[in-house]
C-alpha cells in the first residue's frame, strides 16, 4: 500500500514546487509594476497640486491604453509554453520574437494615436485649464514609452512561457529603482519639473526593454532561432490575441461601470470605492502570480501532449487559489482596523467602506478559484471560451450594478454585485473546466 500510495503524494509535491518556483517571482513583479506610478507620484507632487491632479489624469489615460494590450503578455505565455512542452525550444523562442515585433507595431500605433489627441484625451476626463498642460506634457513625453512598455510585456510572456518568472522580477525591481533615480535627479537636479518624471519613466522603460531583448536575442543565437520579423507569424500573434483583448476591454468595462455607479452614489462612496479598489487589486496580485504559473506549466504538459498531467497541475493550483483566498480574506478582516486608517479618517468613508470590506473579504476564495482557472484556460490558449464566458458575465454585471442607485443600495450593495460579478465568473469557467474541451494537446493549439 505504501509503494501505491508515494506517487500520488509525491504528484502534489511536484506540482507544489512547480507553483511555488513560478508563482512567487511573479508575484514580486507584478508588485513592482505599480511602483513606478507611486514613485512618480510621490516625487511630482512635491512640485504642486496641479502638476499631481496632471499626472493622475495622464497615468489613468496610459494605464488604460497599455493595460488593454495585456493578452501580448498572455498569449505569448500560452504559446511559448506549448513548445517548450513539445521539446522545440527554437520554434518556442521564433514565437516569442513574433510577439515582441507584435508589440512594436501596437507601440507605434498607440503613440501615432496619442500625440496628436493627447490634448482632447485630457480634456475628455475633465482637467482644468490650470491641470490640463502639466497632464499633455505628461501624457505626450511618456507615450514616446508606450514601445517598449508593451515590448517588456511581451518579453515577460516569453520568458513565463520559457518557466522563467524570475528575470522578469530582477528586471522589474531595477527598472523600479531607475524610474525613481531618474525622476528625482531629472524633476529636481535638472529641473524639468514634470516633464522630467515622465522622461525618467520612459528611459526606464526602454532599459528594461533592452535589458529583455539581451535575454531573448541570446536564446535565440543559442537554439538557431531568426530574428527578423515574420509576417505570418506576426499575424498569428494578433489572431491569438483578439479573444484576449475581447476579454481585457469587457473586464474593464465592468470596472469603469462599477466606478460610475460609485460616483452617483455620493462622495463618500467614490472614495470609498476608490480604497477598496485598490485593496482588491492588491489582492489580485497575489492570485494572479497562482495564474501566471498556471499559464505556463498548463501550456507546457499540453505542449507535451500530458493531459492529465494538466489535469493534475489544474486541480492542485484550484487547491491553492481556495487556500490563498481564505488566507487573504482572513487577513483582510484582521487587518481591518490597521488598513483602514491609512487610507482615510472620515467617519462617512470609513462608515461606507467598513461594511463593504467584509464583502470583499469574504469574496476572496471564489476570486482564488477564478484566477486560477483564468489562468489555466489561458495556458491552454483556450482565448475564445474566455472572451464570450467574461461578455455573459459583463451582460450579467451590468443590469446588476445599475439597479443599486434605484434601489436606494449603497456601496456594500453595489460590492454585492462585484460579487455576484465573480460568480458568474467563477461558474462558466467551472464549466469549462470540467467539461476537458480546454484539454487541446501539441505544441500548437
Amino acid at each position: 500500500m505504501t509503494q501505491a500510495t508515494a506517487p500520488l503524494k509525491a504528484a502534489p509535491r511536484r506540482h507544489d514546487r512547480e507553483i511555488l518556483a513560478l508563482a512567487l517571482p511573479a508575484f514580486g513583479a507584478l508588485v513592482a509594476e505599480p511602483l513606478f506610478v507611486l514613485a512618480d507620484s510621490a516625487i511630482v507632487g512635491h512640485l504642486g497640486t496641479p502638476q499631481l491632479a496632471g499626472l493622475g489624469i495622464a497615468a489613468a489615460l496610459l494605464t488604460t491604453a497599455v493595460s488593454v494590450f495585456v493578452f501580448l503578455a498572455y498569449a505569448t505565455t500560452a504559446a511559448v509554453s506549448r513548445r517548450v512542452g513539445a521539446g522545440d525550444l527554437t520554434a518556442a523562442i521564433r514565437q516569442g520574437m513574433d510577439g515582441i515585433w507584435l508589440a512594436l507595431l501596437l507601440g507605434a500605433a498607440v503613440i501615432a494615436f496619442v500625440l496628436p489627441t493627447a490634448p482632447w484625451l485630457v480634456s475628455a476626463f475633465g482637467a482644468s485649464d490650470a491641470v490640463a498642460p502639466y497632464a499633455v506634457t505628461y501624457l505626450r513625453i511618456s507615450a514616446l514609452g508606450i514601445p517598449a512598455m508593451l515590448m517588456v510585456m511581451a518579453a515577460t510572456g516569453v520568458l513565463r512561457g520559457l518557466q522563467d518568472t524570475r528575470t522578469p522580477l530582477y528586471v522589474a525591481v531595477a527598472g523600479f529603482a531607475a524610474n525613481a533615480g531618474l525622476n528625482a535627479a531629472l524633476v529636481y537636479g535638472g529641473g524639468l519639473g514634470i516633464a522630467g518624471s515622465a522622461w525618467g519613466t520612459v528611459l526606464a522603460q526602454c532599459a528594461m526593454a533592452g535589458a529583455y531583448l539581451v535575454v531573448v536575442v541570446r536564446g535565440a543565437r543559442r537554439y538557431g532561432a531568426s530574428l527578423r520579423p515574420d509576417t505570418a507569424g506576426i499575424r498569428a500573434c494578433a489572431q491569438a490575441g483578439v479573444p484576449l483583448l475581447v476579454r481585457t476591454l469587457s473586464l474593464r468595462a465592468i470596472l469603469m461601470i462599477a466606478t460610475a455607479v460609485a460616483a452617483r452614489l455620493g462622495d463618500a462612496d467614490i472614495a470609498a470605492h476608490q480604497i477598496l479598489l485598490s485593496l482588491w487589486s492588491l489582492l489580485a496580485y497575489a492570485l494572479d502570480a497562482i495564474a501566471i504559473a498556471g499559464q505556463a506549466i498548463i501550456g507546457r504538459y499540453l505542449g507535451a501532449d500530458d493531459t492529465e498531467g494538466a489535469k493534475a497541475a489544474c486541480r492542485r493550483m484550484v487547491q491553492w487559489g481556495i487556500t490563498a483566498g481564505i488566507v487573504l480574506g482572513a487577513l483582510l478582516i484582521a487587518a481591518r482596523p490597521m488598513v483602514v486608517p491609512l487610507f482615510t479618517a472620515d467617519p462617512l468613508v470609513e462608515q461606507a467602506l467598513l461594511p463593504a470590506l467584509v464583502v470583499v473579504a469574504a469574496c476572496q476564495p471564489v476570486s482564488g478559484v477564478v484566477f486560477v482557472l483564468d489562468g489555466v484556460l489561458m495556458g491552454a490558449g483556450d482565448g475564445r471560451y474566455l472572451a464570450g464566458a467574461m461578455l455573459a458575465t459583463l451582460a450579467v454585471f451590468a443590469p446588476a450594478a445599475l439597479l443599486v442607485p434605484a434601489l436606494g443600495g449603497g456601496l456594500t450593495l453595489l460590492w454585492c454585485a462585484m460579487t455576484l460579478m465573480m460568480l458568474v465568473r467563477l461558474v462558466t469557467l467551472q464549466l469549462r473546466s470540467r467539461s476537458g474541451r480546454w484539454l487541446v494537446a501539441g505544441a500548437t493549439r
